[in-house]
């Protein structure tokens, strides 16, 4: 049974890593790039659609699930999912074993028992609610009634949290083990109880939005919609049943659902979930010579930093560094930053520090996955690479006519490539996508999803990209990260990668403030490293050497702290009523 190391990185447990690697097995460094036994193919969106948990059995008693009570089978997985769902059905009086879209929220540690609450929900016929355990009591309210969740499933060390909430809605509440095992049971004949007979216009998950730009909306996915996100990962960046990944992102947001989740139990490979991020378990679970080898690592930008930090004051010496560099470069096939844009500093740091160069791939809720990468190739930084498989897209910009809005488009693509329109090329518009991965609906709002999309059925992502050198690049939402000042359009997030090169800068956030004279002004939120000092007029200095000069901020605001939430993002409107309140 595999068990969390919680050691200090010290001395003698590097020095441990250092002895044991040297006495390693020969292996070639493809151990676990060959990607033997892929369950999947590129086509299969277009053809039949099932749920994840359809596939386990075939994967028996191979290791699905690592986490803090030790392993889970994919057979395991499949028989406590399969009695929960009985109850559940139980529950909601359902003879038929088909919850025909009931909603069932449920919350769960990052562990077995999240998996155990999602797949007996799809089971069911149900349509899956994650909720985040972080979420203050009154959030998590808001998502149980906005979603009509008929039932919820919660973990049991957050009864004491939740089951007032529950009382006041009159939600019936289903406890579940902290294990997830809810009792023995053979598995031998449960591949039967299989009552869904066509998944595909069903509804899976509703997400909710992070409300950076408002009210939280929940994001209704159908069973296809998660099933094209998952088998598009799955061909580019080469899954297989031989991968070990390393889980540490929340679970109540795609990055962390499908990308780092589900894509690795389609394919029958091992998922090892931390309760919650900690940069020390991490290295610790990268380096250990006699831990299953990880593979496979994703993250959010502010992970990575943390990481590096962990790693500048912990790993200095040269000998380390190598053995690091070395481990990293040998075990490891995937590293992959998102859900945040990635300032370049930090992925050149990532990539002196461990040979691999991140790869940066574009989505949100609403369409999944858009955007990546290759994994093979040329990365290049700051970019989001090209549409991944069945995803089209589109830059272009509206206007308002007497007859109606019109469109012009600058760049449109697919897969295979990408036509620009003649003397367009280059130039900036919004980015709209197209394509199975994109969601079905908000749920209980018509009008917000009539307006998220354009007549021809093209999904409006409200962030503003530009098509050149042959890839996209995001330069950030439309309604927060573009300040148009004195008649420049700036990219708040392209100050920001410049900033960053700053030695004294540890962080920021570049907003654009009201102004009577310019439109908007740039203001920089600046968190500095430890011990430095900054002033506008030394920032001011610095930046005309690298930066044109309407996109150098004429403001600096110093704060010990930039406030991000879970997936590394910062509500700049927060920002901007926090310091420009009038």
């Amino acid at each position: 049974m595999l068990q969390l190391i919680h050691k200090r990185c010290s001395k003698q447990f590097l020095a441990w890593c250092l002895s044991l690697w040297e006495r390693r097995p020969s292996k070639s460094r493809n151990t676990f790039g060959v990607h033997k036994g892929l369950h999947t193919s590129r086509a299969i969106y277009y053809g039949r659609v099932a749920p994840v948990f359809a596939r386990a059995l075939a994967f028996g008693d191979k290791v699905a699930i690592v986490d803090q009570n030790g392993e889970h089978t994919y057979k395991d997985l499949y028989a406590q999912s399969l009695l929960l769902s009985q109850k559940l059905c139980q529950m909601l009086r359902c003879s038929s074993g088909d919850l025909n879209g009931e909603r069932i929220s449920f919350l769960c540690p990052n562990d077995a028992s999240y998996v155990t609450a999602q797949w007996a929900t799809w089971m069911s016929g149900g349509i899956a609610v994650p909720l985040y355990r972080k979420h203050p009591a009154s959030e998590l309210e808001y998502f149980i009634k906005d979603s009509q969740s008929a039932l919820l499933v919660i973990e049991e060390s957050y009864l004491a949290k939740m089951v007032p909430t529950a009382d006041r809605l009159g939600v019936p509440v289903v406890p579940l083990p902290r294990s997830g095992r809810c009792s023995p049971a053979d598995a031998s004949s449960l591949e039967a109880r299989r009552p869904i007979l066509e998944w595909k216009d069903r509804g899976a998950m509703i997400v909710y939005t992070s409300g950076t730009t408002g009210r939280p909306k929940g994001v209704l996915s159908t069973h296809q919609n998660v099933q094209a996100v998952i088998t598009g990962l799955v061909d580019k960046w080469q899954w297989a049943k031989d991968d070990i990944i390393l889980h540490v992102l929340p679970l109540h947001h795609v990055h962390g659902v499908v990308n780092k989740l589900l894509c690795p139990l389609w394919v029958g490979a091992t998922c090892i979930m931390l309760p919650e991020f900690s940069a020390q378990t991490v290295w610790e679970r990268f380096l250990d010579p006699q831990a299953p080898r990880v593979n496979v690592f994703m993250a959010v930008p502010t992970m990575y930093a943390k990481l590096t930090e962990y790693y500048d004051k912990h790993f200095s010496q040269p000998h380390v560094q190598d053995f690091v560099r070395a481990v990293c470069q040998e075990n490891i096939r995937l590293m992959v930053s998102g859900s945040a844009a990635l300032p370049v500093p930090a992925l050149e740091r990532w990539r002196s520090i461990t040979g691999h160069t991140l790869l940066e791939r574009y989505g949100m809720t609403e369409v999944g996955m858009a955007l990546s990468n290759p994994l093979h190739g040329a990365r290049i930084p700051g970019s989001v690479g090209t549409p991944l498989p069945g995803v089209k897209v589109r830059i272009a910009t509206e206007s308002s006519q007497r007859d109606g809005p019109t469109s012009t488009v600058h760049a449109e693509g697919d897969e295979h490539g990408t036509k620009v329109t003649p003397g367009l090329e280059g130039k900036e518009g919004e980015l709209f996508v197209k394509g199975p991965t994109v969601f079905r609906e908000y749920w209980n709002r018509p009008k917000e999803t009539r307006d998220a999309f354009t007549p021809d059925g093209w999904f409006k992502t409200g962030d503003t990209a530009v098509y050149k050198e042959g890839v996209y690049w995001i330069r950030g939402r439309t309604s927060v990260d573009i300040i148009k000042s004195g008649g420049y359009k700036i990219s708040a997030l392209e100050v920001e990668r410049h900033l960053l090169a700053h030695p004294s800068i540890a962080d920021v956030a570049v907003i654009g403030p009201q102004d009577p004279t310019w439109g908007q002004r740039v203001s920089a939120v600046v968190k500095l490293q430890e011990g430095e000092t900054l002033s506008l007029k030394e920032l001011k200095d610095w930046a005309r050497e690298s930066m044109p000069p309407y996109t150098i901020p004429s403001e600096l605001l110093l704060v010990e702290e930039i406030p991000r939430n879970q997936m590394g993002k910062v509500d700049k409107k927060q920002l901007l009523r926090q310091f420009y309140s009038a």
